[in-house]
Formats: C-alpha cells, structure tokens, sequence
C-alpha cells in the first residue's frame, strides 16, 4: 500500500488474468479525452505479452498495475535483456509500458516498484520506456501530441515526460519521427547518384516463393547496419521471421525491396501501412465487425500513410560514397509502389538524433520533423 493525498495506492503484478485485462485496457482511461489517440486493438497487446513470443527466449519481464480505491490508475513493467546484457555488459535493465493519470505519486510508486524488481536481479541502471527491447516502440512521445501516431509508435500525455523526470530520470537519447511526401520529385543530387549505380545496382521486391530466405537475407543485413548504433541488439531468427511473417500478411511484396550490389544483398527498406487509419474508430475490438471492417478498407480504402520502420545499407557502406546512393536507391524503389496504392504521406520512424547522415538524407527528400521521442535512463542505488 502507498498513501497519497489522493487516497492509497495498490500494486498488483500482472500474474492473472484480471490483472492482465485492466493493464491492457489502462490506456482507454488515461487517454479517454485525447483526440491524437488511437486504441490499439486488444487481440493485438494481448498476442505481444504472450509467452510464446520469441522475444522472451532472452527477455524476462514483469507487470504491475496500480489501483486506487479498486480502479487502475497506472501500469509499468521492468524488463531484463539477456541479449543486450551479453553485448554491454552493463548491467542495465528496463521499463516499458508506462501509462498513468496525471497524479505524480502514482508514477513514483510504479518506477518504485520496477526499480526494486531490477536491482534485485543485479541491475545497477534502468532505460525506458522500450516496449519490450530497442527493436519493439521506443521512447516517450515529448513533442508532437497534436497529431495521432503512425502505427506501432507511441503516444503520451504531455504531462508524462514531467512526472517521469520527476522520478529521477534524464533523458538518454532523443529520437525523431519524419513526414515525407509519397509523390517526392527525386533531387538532382538523388537522381545523379542513381544514374551513376543504375548499372550495378539490382532492385527487386521481396520474394513470396523465398520468403523465408528473403527474410533472413533482411535480417542479416539489418543486423549488420545497425549493429554499431546506440542501444543495438540483434534480432534473432525467430524474431524476425515471426516479424515478418506477420506484416506480409498486411503489406503487398512490393512494399519491401531488396537492394543487390553485383549480385550480394547490401540494402533494404519496408513500408508499412498506417493501420492506425483503419483501425482509430474500432476501440480495441475486431469482433464482432471489426475484422470485416478492417479487411474491407484494406482492400477498398487504403491508407493513405504508410511507415518506414526498418531500413538498412550494410555497414562497410556506410562511411564511401556507396551509403548515401544505397539508401537513396531503397527509398526510390518505394516511391511507385506507394503511390500506386494511394498513398500520400510516408513517416520515416524511428531516426536516433545522431544520425547525422540519415537526417540529412531525409532532408535532401524535403522531409520534416514531425515528432519527438525520448529514452530515459537512471542510475540506481
């Protein structure tokens, strides 16, 4: 029990169903009067916190909600990274899920009770909010809470990057959401460096013959060009073949495209439609319409924003001339594709600050800035 000025606070972990169901259904409580909100579907949260996910091969995790005069009032988890603890060796664990009402001892007793969790298994730091690890939603929304967000990226109330910091924590690094048009004029410059890789470079949709060597393809070269960035861990093979297993049952094979360098894979890029378009006004629910009404406007309404969530030029191509031309080259081959699906909007989601180079390219593209988000961290006693 925590007292507060409010009334007391209950923690419970999320070890039952019941308990299970209120963490789930929180959101529909915090954000009830938010119009940028969107509802996430039910079916889905509750698929993602199954065991059987392969990420909990090396990930450990708990849940709490918290309860003031028997109703939910907040939800954390904390988890513990097999993976990344084998990379760093630095002893850091997580949180995740964080949602509260603006009430600042609500967040004090659910970071309390994560924190505690941590440090008995060891941990010395803690990083959030990850909705499970780094490859999963990232940060806290802190800028850009006008607009509803792109699907599987976050959103927050203003007030929760206040009461979090209040909470002891600081901001480890800030990450950036980008809008750029699906009918974008290629630069010169853009046009210039495809001419001059137009007869080396092979651009190919992903295979539904191959897919599944298709995907292990992707996944080697993600792994690769990422591995030297902030936070990193690999995707294993599982993962990711469940990853993407799951979005080719939602995006057409031209939706990812394959970037050869005589003959060797060497880039990629996907785009994913922005199911949050579909799916705002069914609250959560695919039965008993929803599934109807959600196939339906797959095929007949098509979104008209789409995401860029993974992209990737092998990293020895990084610091030449190659890197910017590969990964102009993957965004290019996009570009008929999702207009012939009439799409008007792309968010490229989601670019760590550092990435200078990126950054520049989606410059280059006439992209702008379209949101914040943060990863926090704290040091713990």
């Amino acid at each position: 029990m925590v007292d507060s000025p409010a009334g007391k606070l209950h923690l419970r972990a999320t070890d039952d169903r019941r308990t299970l169901d209120d963490f789930l259904r929180l959101p529909w409580r915090v954000y009830a009067d938010d119009p940028a909100w969107v509802p996430p579907l039910l079916f889905e949260r509750r698929e993602a916190l199954s065991p059987k996910q392969p990420v909990f091969a090396h990930l450990e995790w708990q849940g709490w909600v918290a309860y003031r005069d028997g109703q939910p009032v907040g939800r954390i988890t904390a988890q513990i990274d097999r993976l990344h603890l084998e990379r760093y060796q630095d002893a850091t664990g997580f949180f995740g899920f964080i949602d509260a009402i603006d009430d600042d001892a609500v967040f004090a007793a659910l970071f309390e009770a994560a924190e505690d969790w941590l440090s008995a298994r060891g941990m010395r730091r803690v990083r959030g909010p990850f909705g499970f690890n780094i490859n999963q939603e990232v940060g806290l929304l802190v800028d850009g809470f006008d607009s509803p967000p792109y699907f599987m990226m976050t959103h927050a109330r203003p007030y929760h990057a206040r009461a979090v910091e209040h909470c002891g924590y600081a901001k480890a690094a800030d990450l950036f959401a980008y809008l750029i048009s699906a009918a974008f004029e290629p630069p010169p410059v853009m046009a210039s460096l495809y001419a001059r890789l137009r007869r080396r470079i092979h651009m190919r949709p992903l295979d539904p013959k191959r897919r599944d060597a298709d995907l292990e393809i992707l996944r080697d070269i993600f792994n690769d060009a990422w591995s030297g960035n902030w936070g990193f861990v690999p995707f294993t093979a599982e993962e990711f073949s469940t990853i993407g297993r799951e979005m080719l049952m939602l995006i057409p094979p031209d939706f990812i495209q394959i970037a050869e360098l005589d003959s060797e894979p060497v880039a990629f890029i996907v785009l994913l439609p922005n199911l949050n378009e579909a799916i705002a006004d069914l609250d959560g629910r695919l039965l008993p319409f929803g599934w109807l009404k959600l196939i339906r406007r797959l095929k007949f309404s098509y979104p008209r924003t789409a995401r860029i969530p993974l992209m990737g030029v092998r990293r020895r191509f990084h610091h030449t001339r190659l890197g910017p031309g590969l990964a102009l080259s993957v965004v290019e081959a996009l570009r008929a594709p999702g207009l012939r699906k009439g799409l008007v909007e792309v968010e490229m989601s989601w670019i760590l600050e550092s990435n200078e180079a990126m950054k520049n390219i989606i410059a280059t593209l006439g992209g702008r800035c379209s949101k914040r988000y943060r990863v926090y961290e704290k040091t713990l006693g």
